[in-house]
């Protein structure tokens, strides 16, 4: 109860419990490099790890951890190199694996989902509940697609490189955006790329004899988690794998309740349909978000 100015008591105004929807979803792998090999494209770059939910009965005036994972960094060695596995994501309780690196005449790397094959290895592993496989390079020349949230990667096979996985939907911000798509694998001679997940994938590397890769390998696409595309097989020339894309954390709660952000917290906030809605893109190891 509370007095008001006449002296009378009248019940105390309380906010609803504060549940929190949430989408965390880690930076993607980077794919497989594989210049020195006339034959065998790496593979592609497994997406961030993603996880959707409600975190129920949020404390007020507690600190919650915030990190926004980054991306793995395109391969550019001149010989082998497998691609890097992407930094994990978090809010609160709530946190998410890298994707695996994608692998140059190797296994692909385990994350969130895993990497592609590379040479007739296998895929890697994905985490339980985050993400799925990558896919195999079962027939030789052309690397497997990474996995995705919602589908593993494809295995190589009938002349084309592994396609990367399907990512996921979500409505969270208010429109529907695709997540945590996988990099395609890149290609051999004679074969064709994989094509990047839908929910930023990057496509995988096209061969060119000699010279510079064309199309070269993409990025996974930022704030998606998408893994990077497999760089192509290239004699002598320069053929990079694709970037993880970096991860991102949307949190939505009712308007009664504010949230305040640390310093290193790049994010923007809407306001619709008695709901806020933070879209984090950036955030260290060290930042928070407070709701009061």
């Amino acid at each position: 109860m509370e007095r008001v100015l006449d002296g009378t008591w009248v019940a105390a105004t309380v906010p609803p419990p504060l549940d929190v929807e949430y989408l965390v979803v880690a930076g993607g792998g980077s794919g497989g490099n594989s210049t020195a090999n006339t034959y065998a494209g790496g593979g592609g770059g497994g997406a961030g790890g993603m996880k959707v939910g409600t975190l129920s009965s949020v404390s007020l005036s507690t600190p919650l951890s915030l990190t926004i994972g980054a991306g793995g960094p395109s391969n550019t060695s001149s010989s082998y190199g497998n691609g890097t596995q992407g930094a994990g994501s978090a809010f609160s309780s709530i946190t998410t694996t890298g994707g695996g690196y994608g692998g140059s005449s190797a296994p692909g790397g385990n994350g969130g989902s895993g990497g592609g094959g590379c040479a007739g290895d296998p895929g890697g592993t994905g985490v339980s509940g985050e993400g799925n496989n990558g896919g195999s390079e079962v027939s030789s020349n052309r690397g497997g697609g990474g996995g995705g949230k919602g589908a593993a990667g494809s295995s190589s096979g009938g002349g084309v490189a592994g396609a990367g996985g399907a990512g996921l939907s979500s409505s969270i911000s208010g429109s529907a955006v695709t997540y945590a798509g996988g990099g395609g694998g890149g290609n051999g001679a004679d074969t064709t790329r994989g094509s990047g997940g839908a929910g930023g994938g990057g496509n995988g590397g096209t061969r060119v004899a000699g010279g510079t890769a064309s199309p070269a390998a993409q990025n996974g696409t930022v704030n998606t988690g998408g893994g990077g595309g497999g760089g192509p097989a290239n004699s002598g020339g320069t053929a990079p794998s694709g970037a993880g894309g970096s991860g991102i954390v949307i949190i939505k709660y009712p308007d009664a309740y504010s949230a305040t952000f640390s310093g290193g917290v790049t994010q923007t906030t809407t306001t619709a349909g008695g709901y806020k809605v933070s879209t984090v893109t950036a955030a260290g190891p060290s930042d928070t978000v407070t709701f009061s």
